[in-house]
Protein backbone atom coordinates (compact mmCIF):
# COMPACT_ATOMS: atom_id res chain seq x y z
CA UNK A 1 0.00 0.00 0.00
CA UNK A 2 1.34 3.43 -0.94
CA UNK A 3 1.71 5.74 2.04
CA UNK A 4 -0.01 9.14 2.04
CA UNK A 5 2.34 11.78 0.65
CA UNK A 6 2.81 13.39 4.06
CA UNK A 7 3.95 10.06 5.55
CA UNK A 8 6.40 9.19 2.79
CA UNK A 9 10.04 9.69 3.71
CA UNK A 10 11.82 12.04 1.32
CA UNK A 11 14.89 10.32 -0.08
CA UNK A 12 18.25 12.02 -0.41
CA UNK A 13 19.08 12.31 -4.10
CA UNK A 14 21.88 14.91 -4.24
CA UNK A 15 24.93 15.96 -2.23
CA UNK A 16 26.10 19.58 -2.35
CA UNK A 17 29.57 20.90 -1.50
CA UNK A 18 28.68 21.68 2.13
CA UNK A 19 27.49 18.13 2.73
CA UNK A 20 30.49 16.62 0.91
CA UNK A 21 32.79 18.62 3.19
CA UNK A 22 31.05 17.15 6.25
CA UNK A 23 31.20 13.65 4.78
CA UNK A 24 34.93 13.85 4.13
CA UNK A 25 35.69 15.14 7.62
CA UNK A 26 33.48 12.44 9.13
CA UNK A 27 35.37 9.79 7.17
CA UNK A 28 38.62 11.15 8.57
CA UNK A 29 37.26 11.08 12.12
CA UNK A 30 35.98 7.53 11.61
CA UNK A 31 39.34 6.02 10.66
CA UNK A 32 41.14 8.10 13.31
CA UNK A 33 38.95 6.47 15.95
CA UNK A 34 39.70 2.96 14.61
CA UNK A 35 43.37 3.34 13.66
CA UNK A 36 44.79 1.19 16.48
CA UNK A 37 42.37 -1.62 15.66
CA UNK A 38 43.46 -1.40 12.02
CA UNK A 39 47.14 -1.40 13.06
CA UNK A 40 46.58 -4.67 14.90
CA UNK A 41 45.44 -6.37 11.68
CA UNK A 42 49.08 -6.53 10.57
CA UNK A 43 49.83 -10.00 9.14
CA UNK A 44 53.16 -10.35 10.91
CA UNK A 45 52.98 -9.89 14.70
CA UNK A 46 55.82 -7.35 14.69
CA UNK A 47 55.59 -4.20 16.84
CA UNK A 48 55.29 -1.86 13.88
CA UNK A 49 51.89 -2.50 12.31
CA UNK A 50 51.10 0.95 10.96
CA UNK A 51 48.42 0.75 8.26
CA UNK A 52 45.85 2.54 10.41
CA UNK A 53 48.33 5.24 11.37
CA UNK A 54 49.47 5.76 7.77
CA UNK A 55 45.95 6.01 6.38
CA UNK A 56 44.88 8.33 9.22
CA UNK A 57 47.83 10.69 8.73
CA UNK A 58 47.18 10.69 4.99
CA UNK A 59 43.50 11.64 5.24
CA UNK A 60 44.12 14.07 8.11
CA UNK A 61 46.59 15.97 5.92
CA UNK A 62 43.74 16.56 3.49
CA UNK A 63 41.15 17.08 6.24
CA UNK A 64 43.07 20.07 7.62
CA UNK A 65 42.85 21.75 4.23
CA UNK A 66 39.20 20.77 3.78
CA UNK A 67 38.16 22.08 7.20
CA UNK A 68 39.79 25.44 6.49
CA UNK A 69 37.43 26.13 3.55
CA UNK A 70 34.69 28.46 4.81
CA UNK A 71 32.44 28.44 1.75
CA UNK A 72 33.16 25.17 -0.02
CA UNK A 73 32.61 24.51 -3.69
CA UNK A 74 33.14 21.18 -5.41
CA UNK A 75 36.23 22.59 -7.11
CA UNK A 76 37.80 23.92 -3.88
CA UNK A 77 37.05 20.68 -2.05
CA UNK A 78 38.43 18.55 -4.88
CA UNK A 79 41.67 20.56 -4.88
CA UNK A 80 42.06 20.35 -1.08
CA UNK A 81 41.30 16.62 -0.92
CA UNK A 82 43.56 15.68 -3.82
CA UNK A 83 46.50 17.97 -2.96
CA UNK A 84 46.35 17.39 0.79
CA UNK A 85 46.20 13.61 0.54
CA UNK A 86 48.87 13.39 -2.18
CA UNK A 87 51.37 15.37 -0.12
CA UNK A 88 50.42 13.76 3.17
CA UNK A 89 50.46 10.18 1.87
CA UNK A 90 52.41 7.74 4.05
CA UNK A 91 53.10 4.08 3.40
CA UNK A 92 51.65 1.98 0.60
CA UNK A 93 48.15 2.11 2.07
CA UNK A 94 48.30 5.91 2.38
CA UNK A 95 49.55 6.37 -1.16
CA UNK A 96 46.81 4.10 -2.56
CA UNK A 97 44.23 6.00 -0.48
CA UNK A 98 45.50 9.31 -1.88
CA UNK A 99 45.15 7.93 -5.41
CA UNK A 100 41.58 6.83 -4.69
CA UNK A 101 40.81 10.39 -3.56
CA UNK A 102 42.61 11.79 -6.60
CA UNK A 103 40.48 9.76 -8.99
CA UNK A 104 37.26 10.50 -7.10
CA UNK A 105 37.84 14.26 -7.11
CA UNK A 106 38.65 14.30 -10.84
CA UNK A 107 35.09 13.18 -11.48
CA UNK A 108 33.27 15.52 -9.06
CA UNK A 109 35.31 18.74 -9.29
CA UNK A 110 33.19 20.23 -12.11
CA UNK A 111 29.81 19.17 -10.71
CA UNK A 112 27.43 21.44 -8.85
CA UNK A 113 25.92 18.48 -7.02
CA UNK A 114 26.59 14.75 -6.74
CA UNK A 115 23.82 12.26 -7.50
CA UNK A 116 23.93 8.47 -7.82
CA UNK A 117 25.27 8.38 -11.41
CA UNK A 118 28.00 10.92 -10.58
CA UNK A 119 28.91 9.01 -7.42
CA UNK A 120 29.13 5.75 -9.36
CA UNK A 121 31.41 7.33 -11.98
CA UNK A 122 33.55 8.86 -9.23
CA UNK A 123 33.95 5.46 -7.54
CA UNK A 124 34.98 3.94 -10.89
CA UNK A 125 37.50 6.73 -11.56
CA UNK A 126 38.92 6.34 -8.04
CA UNK A 127 39.58 2.63 -8.53
CA UNK A 128 40.96 3.10 -12.04
CA UNK A 129 43.41 5.76 -10.81
CA UNK A 130 44.57 3.69 -7.82
CA UNK A 131 45.18 0.54 -9.88
CA UNK A 132 47.25 2.52 -12.39
CA UNK A 133 49.42 3.92 -9.57
CA UNK A 134 50.49 0.47 -8.36
CA UNK A 135 53.04 -1.31 -10.54
CA UNK A 136 51.88 -4.81 -9.59
CA UNK A 137 48.37 -4.60 -8.10
CA UNK A 138 47.65 -7.42 -5.66
CA UNK A 139 44.15 -8.72 -5.03
CA UNK A 140 42.97 -9.27 -1.48
CA UNK A 141 44.01 -5.73 -0.54
CA UNK A 142 42.50 -2.24 -0.24
CA UNK A 143 42.33 -2.19 -4.05
CA UNK A 144 40.02 -5.21 -4.10
CA UNK A 145 37.72 -3.72 -1.48
CA UNK A 146 37.57 -0.42 -3.40
CA UNK A 147 36.85 -2.29 -6.65
CA UNK A 148 34.02 -4.24 -5.01
CA UNK A 149 32.40 -0.99 -3.88
CA UNK A 150 32.81 0.58 -7.34
CA UNK A 151 31.26 -2.44 -9.07
CA UNK A 152 28.20 -2.32 -6.82
CA UNK A 153 27.97 1.45 -7.38
CA UNK A 154 27.88 0.88 -11.15
CA UNK A 155 25.07 -1.69 -10.75
CA UNK A 156 23.04 0.74 -8.65
CA UNK A 157 23.47 3.68 -11.04
CA UNK A 158 20.64 2.38 -13.20
CA UNK A 159 18.47 1.11 -10.36
CA UNK A 160 17.98 3.95 -7.88
CA UNK A 161 18.38 7.65 -7.27
CA UNK A 162 18.27 7.22 -3.46
CA UNK A 163 21.74 7.95 -2.06
CA UNK A 164 20.88 6.45 1.34
CA UNK A 165 20.05 3.09 -0.26
CA UNK A 166 23.05 3.47 -2.59
CA UNK A 167 25.44 4.05 0.31
CA UNK A 168 24.11 1.15 2.36
CA UNK A 169 24.41 -1.25 -0.58
CA UNK A 170 27.95 -0.13 -1.48
CA UNK A 171 29.06 -0.56 2.15
CA UNK A 172 27.43 -4.01 2.30
CA UNK A 173 29.33 -5.11 -0.82
CA UNK A 174 32.61 -3.70 0.53
CA UNK A 175 32.08 -5.62 3.78
CA UNK A 176 31.51 -8.82 1.81
CA UNK A 177 34.67 -8.28 -0.24
CA UNK A 178 36.69 -7.42 2.87
CA UNK A 179 35.53 -10.62 4.57
CA UNK A 180 36.66 -12.54 1.46
CA UNK A 181 40.20 -11.05 1.34
CA UNK A 182 41.69 -13.97 3.33
CA UNK A 183 40.58 -16.29 0.51
CA UNK A 184 42.49 -14.15 -2.01
CA UNK A 185 45.64 -13.75 0.10
CA UNK A 186 46.56 -16.99 1.91
CA UNK A 187 48.86 -15.10 4.30
CA UNK A 188 45.79 -13.24 5.64
CA UNK A 189 43.94 -16.51 6.14
CA UNK A 190 46.84 -18.10 7.99
CA UNK A 191 47.17 -15.06 10.27
CA UNK A 192 43.40 -14.99 10.86
CA UNK A 193 42.91 -11.37 9.76
CA UNK A 194 41.27 -9.40 6.95
CA UNK A 195 43.22 -6.88 4.93
CA UNK A 196 44.04 -3.86 7.10
CA UNK A 197 43.99 -1.34 4.23
CA UNK A 198 40.57 -2.57 3.12
CA UNK A 199 39.32 -2.26 6.70
CA UNK A 200 40.62 1.31 6.83
CA UNK A 201 38.87 2.24 3.59
CA UNK A 202 35.62 0.72 4.86
CA UNK A 203 35.80 2.81 8.06
CA UNK A 204 36.24 5.99 5.99
CA UNK A 205 33.24 5.19 3.77
CA UNK A 206 31.11 4.29 6.80
CA UNK A 207 31.97 7.58 8.49
CA UNK A 208 31.11 9.53 5.33
CA UNK A 209 27.79 7.68 5.02
CA UNK A 210 26.90 8.53 8.63
CA UNK A 211 27.43 12.23 7.92
CA UNK A 212 25.37 11.98 4.72
CA UNK A 213 22.47 10.65 6.82
CA UNK A 214 22.74 13.56 9.22
CA UNK A 215 24.20 11.73 12.21
CA UNK A 216 25.74 14.09 14.74
CA UNK A 217 29.52 14.03 14.42
CA UNK A 218 32.28 16.11 15.99
CA UNK A 219 34.05 17.62 12.97
CA UNK A 220 36.83 19.31 14.97
CA UNK A 221 40.26 17.95 14.13
CA UNK A 222 42.65 16.75 16.79
CA UNK A 223 46.14 18.19 16.93
CA UNK A 224 49.06 16.00 16.00
CA UNK A 225 50.19 13.97 19.03
CA UNK A 226 53.55 15.71 19.19
CA UNK A 227 51.98 19.11 19.64
CA UNK A 228 50.37 18.22 22.94
CA UNK A 229 52.96 15.78 24.20
CA UNK A 230 55.02 16.54 27.28
CA UNK A 231 58.57 17.10 26.11
CA UNK A 232 61.13 15.19 28.11
CA UNK A 233 63.35 18.24 28.73
CA UNK A 234 60.52 19.65 30.85
CA UNK A 235 60.85 16.71 33.26
CA UNK A 236 63.76 16.96 35.67
CA UNK A 237 65.63 13.78 36.59
CA UNK A 238 64.80 14.66 40.18
CA UNK A 239 61.19 13.85 39.32
CA UNK A 240 62.18 10.22 38.67
CA UNK A 241 61.65 8.82 42.16
CA UNK A 242 63.05 5.36 41.47
CA UNK A 243 65.96 5.31 39.05
CA UNK A 244 66.39 1.70 37.95
CA UNK A 245 63.96 -0.25 35.80
CA UNK A 246 64.56 -3.81 36.98
CA UNK A 247 63.23 -6.89 35.22
CA UNK A 248 63.90 -10.60 35.61
CA UNK A 249 62.28 -14.02 35.59
CA UNK A 250 62.35 -16.36 38.56
CA UNK A 251 62.66 -20.06 37.74
CA UNK A 252 60.85 -21.39 40.81
CA UNK A 253 62.69 -24.00 42.89
CA UNK A 254 60.77 -23.66 46.15
CA UNK A 255 57.13 -23.59 47.14
CA UNK A 256 55.48 -20.41 45.82
CA UNK A 257 51.92 -19.93 47.00
CA UNK A 258 49.47 -17.07 46.63
CA UNK A 259 50.47 -15.92 50.10
CA UNK A 260 54.14 -16.00 49.07
CA UNK A 261 53.37 -13.84 46.05
CA UNK A 262 51.48 -11.30 48.18
CA UNK A 263 54.44 -11.07 50.58
CA UNK A 264 56.83 -10.65 47.66
CA UNK A 265 54.71 -7.87 46.12
CA UNK A 266 54.48 -6.12 49.47
CA UNK A 267 58.26 -6.20 49.76
CA UNK A 268 58.70 -4.77 46.26
CA UNK A 269 56.22 -2.00 47.08
CA UNK A 270 58.39 -1.08 50.07
CA UNK A 271 61.42 -0.49 47.82
CA UNK A 272 59.86 0.79 44.58
CA UNK A 273 56.85 1.25 42.31
CA UNK A 274 55.52 0.26 38.84
CA UNK A 275 55.38 -3.30 40.07
CA UNK A 276 54.31 -6.23 37.91
CA UNK A 277 54.52 -9.77 39.26
CA UNK A 278 53.00 -12.50 37.09
CA UNK A 279 53.39 -16.20 37.92
CA UNK A 280 52.66 -19.06 35.55
CA UNK A 281 53.69 -22.71 35.45
CA UNK A 282 56.88 -22.57 37.51
CA UNK A 283 58.11 -19.12 36.43
CA UNK A 284 57.49 -15.63 37.80
CA UNK A 285 57.91 -12.52 35.64
CA UNK A 286 58.97 -9.49 37.72
CA UNK A 287 59.14 -5.78 36.84
CA UNK A 288 59.87 -3.01 39.38
CA UNK A 289 61.25 0.55 39.42
CA UNK A 290 63.57 0.88 42.40
CA UNK A 291 66.69 2.62 43.66
CA UNK A 292 68.07 -0.70 44.96
CA UNK A 293 67.89 -3.44 42.27
CA UNK A 294 70.08 -5.68 44.42
CA UNK A 295 67.42 -5.83 47.15
CA UNK A 296 64.81 -7.03 44.66
CA UNK A 297 67.22 -9.61 43.26
CA UNK A 298 68.24 -10.90 46.70
CA UNK A 299 64.61 -11.35 47.73
CA UNK A 300 63.79 -13.13 44.45
CA UNK A 301 66.69 -15.56 44.91
CA UNK A 302 64.85 -16.95 47.95
CA UNK A 303 62.34 -18.51 45.55
CA UNK A 304 64.62 -19.85 42.79
CA UNK A 305 67.21 -19.03 40.16
CA UNK A 306 66.98 -15.90 37.97
CA UNK A 307 67.11 -15.43 34.22
CA UNK A 308 66.44 -12.68 31.65
CA UNK A 309 67.83 -10.08 34.06
CA UNK A 310 67.72 -6.49 32.78
CA UNK A 311 68.49 -3.30 34.72
CA UNK A 312 68.23 0.11 33.03
CA UNK A 313 69.25 3.42 34.56
CA UNK A 314 66.19 5.55 33.78
CA UNK A 315 67.84 8.79 34.88
CA UNK A 316 70.74 8.15 32.50
CA UNK A 317 68.36 7.22 29.68
CA UNK A 318 66.37 10.37 30.40
CA UNK A 319 69.48 12.55 30.29
CA UNK A 320 70.56 10.95 27.01
CA UNK A 321 67.12 11.59 25.55
CA UNK A 322 67.23 15.23 26.67
CA UNK A 323 70.67 15.66 25.10
CA UNK A 324 69.53 14.04 21.84
CA UNK A 325 66.41 16.21 21.69
CA UNK A 326 68.49 19.34 22.41
CA UNK A 327 70.94 18.39 19.64
CA UNK A 328 68.06 17.74 17.24
CA UNK A 329 66.48 21.09 18.11
CA UNK A 330 69.81 22.84 17.57
CA UNK A 331 70.19 21.14 14.19
CA UNK A 332 66.67 22.20 13.20
CA UNK A 333 67.38 25.79 14.24
CA UNK A 334 70.67 25.71 12.33
CA UNK A 335 68.89 24.35 9.26
CA UNK A 336 66.36 27.20 9.46
CA UNK A 337 69.10 29.87 9.27
CA UNK A 338 69.79 31.46 5.89
CA UNK A 339 72.55 29.53 4.16
CA UNK A 340 75.17 30.67 1.76
CA UNK A 341 74.17 29.24 -1.61
CA UNK A 342 76.31 26.24 -2.53
CA UNK A 343 77.16 25.43 -6.14
CA UNK A 344 74.64 23.03 -7.65
CA UNK A 345 75.93 19.46 -7.70
CA UNK A 346 75.50 16.91 -10.44
CA UNK A 347 73.99 14.36 -8.05
CA UNK A 348 72.65 14.34 -4.50
CA UNK A 349 71.18 11.72 -2.18
CA UNK A 350 68.20 11.40 0.15
CA UNK A 351 67.85 8.36 2.43
CA UNK A 352 65.30 7.23 4.96
CA UNK A 353 67.04 6.13 8.16
CA UNK A 354 66.02 4.61 11.49
CA UNK A 355 68.70 5.23 14.11
CA UNK A 356 71.59 7.48 15.14
CA UNK A 357 74.27 4.96 14.19
CA UNK A 358 72.74 4.22 10.81
CA UNK A 359 72.41 7.98 10.25
CA UNK A 360 76.17 8.33 10.65
CA UNK A 361 76.83 5.45 8.25
CA UNK A 362 74.69 7.07 5.55
CA UNK A 363 76.34 10.46 6.11
CA UNK A 364 79.75 8.82 5.77
CA UNK A 365 78.68 7.34 2.44
CA UNK A 366 77.73 10.78 1.09
CA UNK A 367 74.00 11.06 1.74
CA UNK A 368 73.03 14.75 1.71
CA UNK A 369 69.68 14.60 3.52
CA UNK A 370 68.31 12.03 5.96
CA UNK A 371 64.63 11.51 6.68
CA UNK A 372 64.01 10.02 10.11
CA UNK A 373 61.26 7.46 9.86
CA UNK A 374 61.49 3.98 8.47
CA UNK A 375 59.25 1.18 9.64
CA UNK A 376 57.80 2.71 12.80
CA UNK A 377 56.80 5.99 11.16
CA UNK A 378 56.69 6.08 7.38
CA UNK A 379 57.59 9.53 6.00
CA UNK A 380 55.01 11.26 3.83
CA UNK A 381 55.23 12.42 0.24
CA UNK A 382 55.54 15.95 1.67
CA UNK A 383 58.57 14.84 3.72
CA UNK A 384 60.13 13.50 0.52
CA UNK A 385 59.42 16.75 -1.34
CA UNK A 386 61.00 18.79 1.48
CA UNK A 387 64.07 16.57 1.37
CA UNK A 388 64.36 16.95 -2.41
CA UNK A 389 64.08 20.72 -1.98
CA UNK A 390 66.99 20.69 0.46
CA UNK A 391 69.36 18.95 -1.95
CA UNK A 392 70.90 21.35 -4.47
CA UNK A 393 71.57 18.91 -7.29
CA UNK A 394 70.48 18.26 -10.86
CA UNK A 395 69.71 14.63 -10.05
CA UNK A 396 68.50 13.43 -6.66
CA UNK A 397 68.65 9.72 -5.79
CA UNK A 398 66.11 8.63 -3.17
CA UNK A 399 66.72 5.54 -1.02
CA UNK A 400 63.41 4.62 0.71
CA UNK A 401 65.01 1.63 2.51
CA UNK A 402 61.58 0.18 3.20
CA UNK A 403 59.05 -1.47 0.88
CA UNK A 404 56.27 0.58 2.48
CA UNK A 405 57.91 3.89 1.51
CA UNK A 406 58.70 3.28 -2.17
CA UNK A 407 55.27 4.42 -3.39
CA UNK A 408 55.53 7.72 -1.47
CA UNK A 409 58.98 8.28 -2.99
CA UNK A 410 57.62 7.66 -6.48
CA UNK A 411 54.74 10.04 -5.78
CA UNK A 412 57.24 12.74 -4.77
CA UNK A 413 59.13 12.05 -7.98
CA UNK A 414 55.96 12.64 -10.01
CA UNK A 415 55.37 15.96 -8.22
CA UNK A 416 58.93 17.26 -8.81
CA UNK A 417 59.54 19.28 -11.98
CA UNK A 418 62.89 21.06 -11.57
CA UNK A 419 65.15 18.06 -10.86
CA UNK A 420 65.66 14.55 -12.15
CA UNK A 421 64.54 12.15 -9.43
CA UNK A 422 65.70 8.53 -9.39
CA UNK A 423 64.07 6.26 -6.82
CA UNK A 424 66.30 3.32 -5.97
CA UNK A 425 63.77 0.69 -4.75
CA UNK A 426 65.70 -0.28 -1.61
CA UNK A 427 63.46 -2.24 0.77
CA UNK A 428 65.85 -2.47 3.73
CA UNK A 429 68.60 -0.44 5.39
CA UNK A 430 71.34 -2.90 4.26
CA UNK A 431 70.10 -2.59 0.67
CA UNK A 432 70.31 1.19 0.93
CA UNK A 433 73.85 1.00 2.28
CA UNK A 434 74.86 -1.40 -0.51
CA UNK A 435 73.34 0.94 -3.10
CA UNK A 436 75.38 3.89 -1.82
CA UNK A 437 78.57 1.82 -1.76
CA UNK A 438 78.03 0.96 -5.43
CA UNK A 439 77.61 4.57 -6.59
CA UNK A 440 80.43 5.64 -8.94
CA UNK A 441 80.98 9.42 -9.03
CA UNK A 442 82.30 9.76 -12.58
CA UNK A 443 79.46 7.79 -14.17
CA UNK A 444 76.12 9.05 -15.49
CA UNK A 445 72.92 9.02 -13.43
CA UNK A 446 71.47 6.25 -15.61
CA UNK A 447 74.60 4.09 -15.24
CA UNK A 448 74.61 4.65 -11.48
CA UNK A 449 70.96 3.70 -11.19
CA UNK A 450 71.92 0.34 -12.70
CA UNK A 451 75.01 -0.03 -10.48
CA UNK A 452 73.04 0.76 -7.32
CA UNK A 453 70.16 -1.60 -8.13
CA UNK A 454 72.59 -4.40 -9.01
CA UNK A 455 74.52 -3.77 -5.80
CA UNK A 456 71.35 -4.25 -3.75
CA UNK A 457 70.76 -7.67 -5.28
CA UNK A 458 73.93 -9.04 -3.67
CA UNK A 459 72.58 -8.30 -0.18
CA UNK A 460 70.19 -10.39 1.85
CA UNK A 461 68.69 -8.57 4.84
CA UNK A 462 67.32 -9.70 8.19
CA UNK A 463 65.82 -8.24 11.35
CA UNK A 464 65.33 -9.54 14.87
CA UNK A 465 62.41 -8.26 16.94
CA UNK A 466 59.63 -9.49 19.25
CA UNK A 467 56.05 -10.65 18.67
CA UNK A 468 53.21 -8.41 19.85
CA UNK A 469 50.52 -11.10 19.70
CA UNK A 470 49.91 -14.83 19.37
CA UNK A 471 49.56 -16.06 15.81
CA UNK A 472 50.25 -18.94 13.45
CA UNK A 473 52.09 -18.18 10.23
CA UNK A 474 54.23 -20.10 7.74
CA UNK A 475 53.67 -23.23 9.83
CA UNK A 476 55.07 -21.63 13.00
CA UNK A 477 53.20 -21.09 16.25
CA UNK A 478 54.21 -17.71 17.66
CA UNK A 479 53.36 -16.45 21.15
CA UNK A 480 53.31 -12.86 22.33
CA UNK A 481 56.79 -11.92 23.55
CA UNK A 482 58.60 -14.48 21.39
CA UNK A 483 61.72 -13.34 19.56
CA UNK A 484 61.41 -13.48 15.78
CA UNK A 485 63.99 -13.46 12.99
CA UNK A 486 62.72 -12.17 9.63
CA UNK A 487 64.35 -11.90 6.24
CA UNK A 488 63.18 -9.66 3.38
CA UNK A 489 59.95 -11.62 2.96
CA UNK A 490 58.89 -13.70 5.94
CA UNK A 491 59.60 -15.06 9.44
CA UNK A 492 62.43 -17.59 9.38
CA UNK A 493 63.12 -18.18 13.08
CA UNK A 494 61.22 -18.01 16.36
CA UNK A 495 62.63 -18.46 19.86
CA UNK A 496 62.79 -17.20 23.40
CA UNK A 497 66.34 -15.85 23.36
CA UNK A 498 67.58 -12.92 21.24
CA UNK A 499 71.05 -14.36 20.53
CA UNK A 500 69.82 -17.87 19.76
CA UNK A 501 67.11 -16.54 17.44
CA UNK A 502 69.62 -14.31 15.65
CA UNK A 503 71.87 -17.31 15.04
CA UNK A 504 68.90 -19.39 13.89
CA UNK A 505 67.98 -16.65 11.42
CA UNK A 506 71.52 -16.52 10.05
CA UNK A 507 71.48 -20.28 9.63
CA UNK A 508 68.76 -19.77 7.00
CA UNK A 509 70.63 -16.89 5.33
CA UNK A 510 74.32 -17.90 5.22
CA UNK A 511 75.56 -20.32 2.56
CA UNK A 512 78.95 -21.35 1.15
CA UNK A 513 79.04 -18.32 -1.13
CA UNK A 514 78.59 -15.87 1.77
CA UNK A 515 81.57 -13.64 2.55
CA UNK A 516 80.40 -10.92 4.93
CA UNK A 517 77.85 -10.62 7.76
CA UNK A 518 77.11 -7.08 8.95
CA UNK A 519 75.39 -6.67 12.31
CA UNK A 520 73.69 -3.35 13.22
CA UNK A 521 72.68 -3.42 16.87
CA UNK A 522 69.64 -1.50 18.06
CA UNK A 523 68.81 0.94 20.84
CA UNK A 524 67.92 -1.85 23.27
CA UNK A 525 71.09 -3.86 22.59
CA UNK A 526 74.54 -3.18 24.05
CA UNK A 527 77.81 -3.30 22.13
CA UNK A 528 78.95 -6.14 24.42
CA UNK A 529 75.88 -8.20 23.50
CA UNK A 530 76.45 -7.52 19.81
CA UNK A 531 80.14 -8.51 20.04
CA UNK A 532 79.11 -11.73 21.75
CA UNK A 533 76.75 -12.53 18.88
CA UNK A 534 79.51 -11.68 16.37
CA UNK A 535 81.91 -14.02 18.16
CA UNK A 536 79.43 -16.88 17.94
CA UNK A 537 78.84 -16.15 14.24
CA UNK A 538 82.60 -16.27 13.58
CA UNK A 539 82.85 -19.55 15.45
CA UNK A 540 80.02 -21.10 13.47
CA UNK A 541 80.99 -19.66 10.06
CA UNK A 542 84.81 -19.30 9.95
CA UNK A 543 84.67 -18.57 6.20
CA UNK A 544 82.82 -15.23 6.65
CA UNK A 545 83.95 -11.86 7.97
CA UNK A 546 81.72 -10.26 10.61
CA UNK A 547 81.34 -6.51 11.08
CA UNK A 548 79.54 -4.93 14.05
CA UNK A 549 78.03 -1.44 13.78
CA UNK A 550 75.99 0.66 16.17
CA UNK A 551 72.61 1.10 14.49
CA UNK A 552 70.63 2.69 17.31
CA UNK A 553 67.34 1.65 15.68
CA UNK A 554 64.18 1.17 17.76
CA UNK A 555 62.03 -1.99 17.72
CA UNK A 556 64.69 -4.21 16.16
CA UNK A 557 67.40 -5.73 18.38
CA UNK A 558 69.46 -6.36 15.24
CA UNK A 559 69.31 -5.42 11.59
CA UNK A 560 71.73 -7.63 9.70
CA UNK A 561 72.88 -8.40 6.19
CA UNK A 562 74.63 -11.26 4.44
CA UNK A 563 76.69 -10.68 1.30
Amino acid sequence: MIKPKEEQQVSLTTIDATLLQKMFLAGAQSIEAKKEYINELNVFPVPDGDTGTNMTLTIMSAAREVSAIEKPTMESLAKAISSGSLRGARGNSGVILSQLFRGFTKEVRNCQQIDVPVMARAFHKAVETAYKAVMKPKEGTILTVAKGGAERAAELAGETDDLEYFGAEVIRRMEEVLAYTPELLPVLKEAGVVDSGGQGLLEIVKGAADAMLGKEIDFSLKEEPAAGAVRSENIATADIKFGYCTEFIIMLEKEYTQETELDFKAYLESIGDSIVVVSDDGVVKVHVHTNDPGFAIQRALQYGSLTRMKIDNMREEHNEKVIMEAEKKAQEEQAALPKKPEPRKQAGFVAVSIGSGINEIFKGLGVDYLIEGGQTMNPSTEDMLNAIGNVNADTVFILPNNSNIILAANQAKALTEDKQIIVIPSKTIPQGIAAMINYVYDKSAEENEQFMVEGMKAVRSGQVTYAVRDTSIDGMEICQGDIMGLDDKTILAVGKDITDTTLALLEKMVDQDSELVSLYYGAETTEEQAENVASRIEGKYPFVDVEVHKGGQPIYYYVLSVE
